[in-house]
């Protein structure tokens, strides 16, 4: 519990600090913000005041079992590193291949070089799904642009899988990795775009009426929110300044 009290060590340190930031993009994922924001639509509820409050009720718990489970896998693998890599003095495990090679001899069983594995493939299942009907989303909703489902899916696909296949072949694994990190930065650093027109939307009573924020949840998400865009800004200019 201890270790999710942030230390200023996190902002001392460049390299910690960008470790953090690819964390809390990775976790939360603005796309999943437009997401949940259009699922909401979809359910089945009265056109009423009751209705309305139900049909909120249920995405709110939605949304929050579903932060909490990212928030604990994340924590999970954290805390599965430090207690079988670090203490056992192997500090430079950094590539995915090698923490599936050192977890069965180090935990004495293959049972965790499995589910490591299919903890990895659950991931990319899960961000493959969020981020294909997020992009459907954006495309409609936003920028009212219907295609197949098939071409929109490959579209997709391909932005997705050249940057990668490109990275591997000039740098190797080692890149594939280092592109991971970074586009969980970038994640993050798109969340303020994401975050603050929500939080603006949803403190506005013109447009929410009766279901606008009360004052308490106003202040803490206007916090957060600040916290978010003072983290991502001081990562930038330590980037291209520090």
């Amino acid at each position: 519990m201890k270790g999710f009290v942030p230390s200023p060590e996190i902002i001392n340190n460049p390299s910690m600090l960008y470790i953090a930031i690819g964390i809390l993009g990775a976790t939360v994922m603005p796309h999943n913000l437009y997401l949940h924001s259009s699922i909401v639509q979809t359910r089945q509820y009265e056109q009423t005041s009751s209705g309305k409050r139900q049909a909120i009720k249920y995405a709110t718990w939605d949304s929050t079992i579903a932060l909490f489970f990212a928030l604990f896998i994340n924590a999970s693998i954290l805390i599965v590193s430090a207690a079988t890599f670090h203490k056992a003095g192997m500090k430079d495990v950094a590539e995915i291949e090698d923490a599936y090679h050192l977890l069965a001899p180090l935990l004495g069983t293959t049972l965790g070089s499995i589910l490591f594995g299919v903890a990895l493939l659950a991931s990319g299942q899960n961000s493959t799904l969020t981020g294909t009907l997020a992009g459907q989303i954006v495309m409609e909703g936003f920028l009212n642009i219907r295609l197949p489902a098939w071409l929109r899916r490959l579209i997709t696909r391909l932005i997705a899988i050249v940057p990668a296949v490109v990275v591997t072949a000039l740098y190797g694994e080692s890149g594939t990795a280092q592109l991971l990190i970074l586009s969980q930065v970038i994640l993050s650093l798109q969340l303020s775009f994401a975050v603050v027109p929500l939080v603006q939307f949803t403190s506005d009573k013109k447009k929410m009426g009766e279901f606008a924020n009360p004052l308490w949840l106003k202040v803490l998400a206007w916090m957060v929110a600040m916290v978010i865009i003072s983290l991502n800004a001081y990562l930038l200019f330590q980037t291209f300044f520090g």
